[in-house]
């Protein structure tokens, strides 16, 4: 008998996929393997066998969502079995129809290389749609434009329907995952989840704690519900698979009708990564519509896919059922081989960057010969595989499908009930309170930091006495103890990006907003704040032995703390700014180096050059009004005797080598200033997260989100 050829080997293991109009007698059929058996396209029938007869092996989609199927891979657990009834969705109907999406490249003019380009395409409820391609391909930018969350400097082109009305998302109908985890480390599980749920639901308690054990158990994360996500010194952090689910979990609190994911697998090895699309597909069969990118997975994650979109550099190859897309590369020249995984085979084929390991392996042999296996022409696949699509029946069949859903309109979502502002505010305040006295970046570093500091200079400037000749070692005290007060507080900015990056991924979901950030974080920050400055001034207090007056320890006191209190709204405009540690630190050092510079110690303001140094820098700097009014609430009203019947004032004494007021009041206005600080950097972060500057202008100009529905741009 004569063996069959690679090309028919391919053709009788996929050829089920060139008609699939052939399974849509009996409904939508799901084909799993023989027990025992792995997932492979191997195993998968034709379209003329008897399908009906495969017996538990095939399941149609009435049967999907109340039966449990298979587990892709015997050698792996199913998740655990979730121990409460499924609540079934009310999916939606997505379309998108002939989307394309522009960015604007550093001028005006909108360019549409490396974009989306005319794509259409429909993901229904209770399946799996994958966009796949390779980098740089458009597939983030297409999710995003579908779900109307496009960045400042894109425009998009075309339609979107939901059940076949024109219109975007509404609140509450859609849940967005971003590719990279932002999770809060020192929240567990439950907490977390909780916690999103207040700030997205209404306030009715009992249905939060019910949609977030609704969505522990969908994510198969009962086992990890009361664990610290980030861990500590006697537990390890969440696992990477573990921490993607809670990632989804957090937006299933909403129970979604539509749930987008970029990159699920992201930095997830196999294993995680079949047992997370094996709950995903759970949860479709639940009725919720699950779109979603990816780059590349295994032949068992292949076979869970309904739906695929194949895209390179913009453009649409494919968008059908997932064994179509093999039938689809065989009948353009592209079969792929029998050991090979099929999404290996796509990206292969139609990545660009393959040409460069062309170029370098043309004249190369190794000890088993040449690179042949690599020589196929990408630019000449991606040529092909459109216009093949473009003439199949197969894309005749997507165009027919999006003319049935969108002809008439269907039931229209409509937005959910949020949390109040007021409630929101509470919620953050309180969720920060716990997150700052449990993770030791915030505060518990620095306390301990600035204790040792009050601890080392009170020590050093010790019995220094009251006399005229103690004046200058005094004001030095202060200003080394207000400088490296100011200065230690960089320890803290680990945990200034990271309340940033929460904050912009809650606002981006819409489950808070610029003005309840700020609001919460202030709160939440001010007994942390009062609790630095109360113990270690203290401390420093009165070792220096300073005025030994009640009224005038209290100065010194909300001196330093109006002065924390400037200083943390500092920290969070270059936090917001640059989003790295490194970049930060190196900043915020630089700027309190000036601030030390010209605020009037090392040379009074006065001889301070005017031009940038004294005005403005001498103006804007913490350390001016603080030292000031910290040496005005010592020394005004002091006199110091010279000889046996003269005495001068202590204003006098000080000017020698600080320049303070001789006013009682000056002291007060000091503080006002420094007050005023605290609410103008607050203003300034409000005003950069309010406008997404830091978005806006990250292609180099400041650009503004539209939304076109004409004809795209040629």
């Amino acid at each position: 008998m004569e063996a069959p050829s690679s090309s028919d080997q391919y053709r009788s293991s996929s050829s089920s996929a060139g008609s699939p109009s052939a399974a849509a007698a009996a409904g939508r059929r799901y084909y799993f393997p023989r027990p025992g058996r792995p997932i492979s396209f191997e195993d998968s029938p034709d379209w003329g066998d008897d399908i009906t007869a495969a017996g538990p092996h095939t399941l149609t989609s009435a049967s999907l969502a109340s039966s449990s199927y298979p587990s892709p891979s015997p050698s792996l657990p199913e998740p655990p079995a979730p121990a409460f009834r499924e609540r079934k969705v009310a999916g939606a109907a997505l379309v998108w129809k002939e989307l394309t999406v522009s960015v604007r490249d550093g001028g005006r003019r909108y360019c549409s290389g490396r974009v989306v380009k005319g794509s259409s395409g429909y993901a229904l409820p209770g399946t799996l749609t994958v966009v796949m391609g390779p980098a740089r391909s458009g597939k983030s930018t297409l999710l995003r434009a579908i779900a109307g969350r496009l960045r400042g400097a894109e425009r998009m082109y075309g339609e979107v329907f939901i059940n076949g009305v024109k219109s975007p998302l509404p609140y509450g109908s859609y849940g967005y995952v971003d590719r990279d985890d932002v999770l809060i480390e020192s929240l567990t599980v439950r907490e977390m989840l909780y916690y999103s749920a207040l700030l997205q639901l209404p306030d009715v308690f009992s249905s939060k704690k019910a949609a977030v054990d609704d969505a522990i158990a969908a994510m198969s994360l009962g086992d990890y519900a009361d664990k610290l996500i980030g861990g500590h010194c006697f537990a390890k952090r969440l696992p990477t698979g573990e921490r993607r689910r809670v990632s989804i979990a957090r937006e299933l609190v909403m129970r979604p009708h539509v749930l987008f994911i970029d990159e699920p697998l992201y930095h997830l090895d196999s294993v995680s990564a079949l047992l997370l699309m094996v709950t995903l597909k759970k949860l479709a069969s639940t009725g919720c519509t699950v779109i979603f990118t990816m780059y590349q997975s295994s032949t068992e994650v292949f076979g869970l896919f309904d739906r695929i979109c194949l895209l390179s550099n913009g453009n649409t190859l494919f968008f059908g059922e997932t064994l179509a897309c093999l039938q689809h590369f065989s009948n353009a020249g592209f079969p792929c081989p029998i050991m090979q995984s099929p999404t290996d085979h796509f990206l292969r084929a139609i990545n660009t960057d393959f040409d460069r390991i062309i170029a370098m392996c043309k004249n190369l042999q190794d000890d088993q010969g040449d690179f042949s296996s690599v020589s196929m022409d990408t630019a000449v696949a991606i040529r092909t595989l459109e216009a093949t699509y473009k003439s199949s029946a197969e894309s005749a069949s997507v165009e027919s499908m999006i003319a049935k859903l969108t002809e008439k309109e269907g039931h229209y979502l409509k937005a959910k009930g949020r949390a109040s502002d007021a409630a929101r505010v509470g919620i953050l305040t309180w969720r920060s309170l716990i997150i700052m006295s449990r993770d030791w970046k915030y505060f518990w570093s620095r306390l301990v930091l600035y204790m040792l500091l009050a601890l080392s200079i009170g020590t050093m400037f010790i019995n220094i006495g009251h006399s005229l000749s103690s004046v200058v070692v005094r004001v030095s005290s202060i200003f080394v103890f207000v400088s490296f007060v100011i200065l230690l507080s960089v320890c803290g900015v680990p945990a200034h990006i990271d309340e940033v990056k929460i904050y912009s991924h809650e606002d981006a979901n819409q489950h808070s907003g610029t003005s309840v950030f700020l609001l919460g974080h202030f709160l939440s920050s001010i007994p942390f704040l009062f609790l630095l400055s109360i113990s270690s001034s203290l401390v420093f207090y009165f070792l220096i032995g300073l005025r030994n007056e009640f009224n005038f320890l209290m100065y010194f006191i909300i001196t330093i703390f109006m002065c924390l209190l400037a200083n943390e709204a500092l920290m969070m405009i270059v936090a917001y700014i640059w989003l790295e540690t490194y970049k930060c630190t190196l900043t915020l050092i630089c700027l309190y180096v000036i601030m030390m510079l010209v605020a009037g110690y090392f040379r009074i303001r006065e001889a301070i050059p005017s031009p940038v140094w004294n005005y403005p820098l001498s103006y804007m700097s913490l350390h001016t009004y603080a030292v000031q009014g910290l040496v005005e609430n010592e020394y005004v009203g002091t006199s110091f005797a010279v000889g046996a019947t003269r005495t001068i004032p202590g204003v006098q004494a000080v000017r020698g080598s600080y320049d303070i007021s001789s006013s009682t009041g000056a002291k007060w206005v000091n503080l006002l200033v420094l007050l005023l600080m605290a609410v103008g950097y607050r203003v300034v972060l409000y005003v950069l997260l309010r406008l997404d500057v830091r978005r806006h202008v990250r292609l180099g100009r400041v650009s503004w989100p539209t939304i076109h529905t004409g004809a795209a741009p040629k």
